[in-house]
């Protein structure tokens, strides 16, 4: 793939002053006060200091369990666990996302030139993967020679390129990861790991990130950044000394028998495989620049915009899925359908029927769970043939906002059952669905999950809630998507992206407007429910909410 002209490595002018809050490769730490933090806070004086206007620099925090997953700048919030809705009205992929790969040796700032390429290209969501994550797990042995300064992190037999070529394939994909947590304080892996999504942008970096070939062949951009030694040997003094807790004599040890040597034989090599070189690192806007422009015109070839039209006209006129499942017209349904869909209804009536729809449709949506038969004995000490649940626990995951207020006619039905939660908005300059939070229960895979929302015209969020569960490796087969009202267009739209899904609902109406809204509907369910302002144009959709 081309890249911008190299010029970034152009004849190198003396280095200007370097920011002294670059980043540090590796993640932060806190300790107490001690000696080697007052020499650290000496290193600091050796460092060049800050670059005028430039605002300090905090780290992102993609790499952090503990923290959001979000990198707050002067324009705008990033979120950098998160997906994009590059998934047509087929539920496939459309473009898989473009991976940048950041090279260099230890300490040279490569963290620092991440986030400000992250910053530099204000997209809303973007992934930063750390090498740093995928250290192998020690031996014993290798753990003492770890704690004696003796053992090599710095080779590339050091990582587990298998795991990080597998975990960026999903990420291009789109797909959830897990990844690991590396203490380097105990040179172990934690035993909580990370979760990450796909995004517009990935930005994969390290020291050996082209010292492999298969992982190259990921990566659509590589970036070199050449940082000088001395200012790298200070950087990792000041980083181990005041967050690993180290003494100056052992990280001088280290860095004289493994960093330096590493960095001639595996590192510095790999620069002339790099797309850019970035003399300076941080320092150098010029390089950060070029890199922008280059990833603009990237992104913009790979855009997909979410085909409202798409999904209208590509099933007019079929029949409905057999996978659908329509609550049985009673004339109680009927009843509760015409106090509900009526305007001059009150907000305490609104609910009051709402809730039983709820739990007649709950109830209708567990009848197609497996069951096998078993027997019991009743108090009389006589057999009874009867069934019981086949499945190992049921999952119920609600769609905010609306999707909520069915959680508790499910927990009325489904003695402990566990909730999850997705919070998918509708970009307002796009008419996409973005995915903007997630909870879900550990080991959802084993589970049947009932996805939960209010109203689904044309499927777009519900879509896309189902692409989230299928990345959490839950069978298309063993989710079931409940909702009161559906428009016919979302459920065909629904059923040929995932023809295993099962579709439950309590009435199903004919047409959407042509802004998309349900007709004739039921209003914005949210607004109704919750009793907060009605959107204008009577959406069936939260203003900003749920795209479904």
């Amino acid at each position: 793939m081309a890249a911008p002209p190299a010029s970034a490595a152009a004849p190198r002018p003396a280095p200007p002053p370097l920011a002294a809050g670059d980043a540090p490769d590796r993640p932060e730490g806190k300790s107490e006060t001690t000696c080697e933090d007052r020499n650290a806070e000496s290193l600091d004086r050796l460092l060049p200091p800050v670059g005028t206007g430039r605002s300090p620099r905090k780290r992102t925090t993609s790499q952090c369990k503990s923290e959001p997953p979000l990198l707050r700048t002067s324009k705008r919030t990033i979120y950098t666990a998160g997906r994009p809705p590059w998934y047509n009205e087929h539920g496939a992929q459309s473009k898989e996302a473009f991976a940048i790969g950041l090279g260099g040796g230890s300490a040279s700032g490569k963290t620092t030139v991440a986030r400000m390429i992250i910053e530099a290209l204000d997209v809303p969501w973007v992934v930063l993967l750390s090498m740093d994550s995928f250290y192998k797990v020690l031996t014993s042995q290798q753990q003492e020679q770890a704690a004696h300064n003796n053992f090599n992190f710095d080779h590339p037999d050091a990582f587990d390129f298998d795991l990080i070529i597998s975990t960026l394939k999903k990420l291009k994909q789109g797909k959830s990861v897990k990844v690991p947590i590396y203490d380097f304080t105990t040179h172990s892996r934690k035993k909580e790991w990370k979760t990450l999504y796909g995004a517009n942008v990935i930005i994969f970096e390290g020291i050996m990130a082209f010292a492999d070939k298969t992982l190259l062949e990921l990566l659509d951009m590589k970036i070199f950044v050449d940082t000088d030694s001395d200012v790298r040997l200070v950087r990792r003094l000041r980083r181990d000394i005041g967050e690993r807790g180290r003494d100056i004599e052992g990280v001088i040890k280290q860095y004289n028998k493994f960093v330096k040597p590493a960095f001639e034989q595996y590192i510095q090599p790999t620069m002339r495989v790099a797309d850019i070189v970035v003399p300076r690192g941080s320092g150098n806007a010029v390089a950060i620049d070029l890199i922008v422009q280059h990833v603009h015109s990237q992104l913009e070839e790979r855009k997909l915009r979410w085909d409202l039209a798409a999904l209208a006209s590509a099933h007019q006129c079929h029949p409905l899925p057999r996978t659908l499942s329509v609550l049985k017209s009673t004339a109680q349904v009927r009843g509760m359908h015409t106090i509900i869909r009526d305007r001059e209804t009150s907000r305490d009536e609104f609910i009051f029927y709402s809730k039983r729809l709820m739990r007649l449709l709950i109830e209708h949506a567990l009848s197609f769970l497996p069951f096998q038969d078993c027997v019991v004995q009743t108090p009389q000490g006589q057999d009874y043939a009867g069934k019981c649940y086949a499945g190992k626990q049921i999952t119920g995951v609600s769609i905010l906002r609306a999707g909520e207020t069915m959680e508790p006619a499910l927990r009325a039905v489904c003695k402990d059952v566990r909730i999850g939660t997705i919070l998918i908005q509708t970009n307002q300059l796009t008419g996409e669905p973005e995915l903007h939070y997630l909870r879900l229960p550990k080991d959802i895979s084993d589970d049947h999950v009932i996805l939960m929302d209010c109203t689904v015209s044309t499927g777009a969020a519900a879509m896309m809630a189902v692409r989230v569960l299928l990345d959490h490796d839950v069978p298309e087969d063993k989710i079931f998507l409940l909702s009161l009202l559906m428009a016919e267009m979302g459920v065909h739209s629904v059923a040929y992206a995932f023809p295993r899904v099962r579709i439950i609902t309590t009435a199903v109406d004919k047409r959407v407007s042509d802004l998309f809204r349900i007709i004739p509907g039921i209003g914005n369910f949210g607004d109704r429910y919750f009793g907060t302002d009605a959107v204008p144009d009577g959406s069936d959709e939260e203003d900003g909410g749920s795209a479904g």
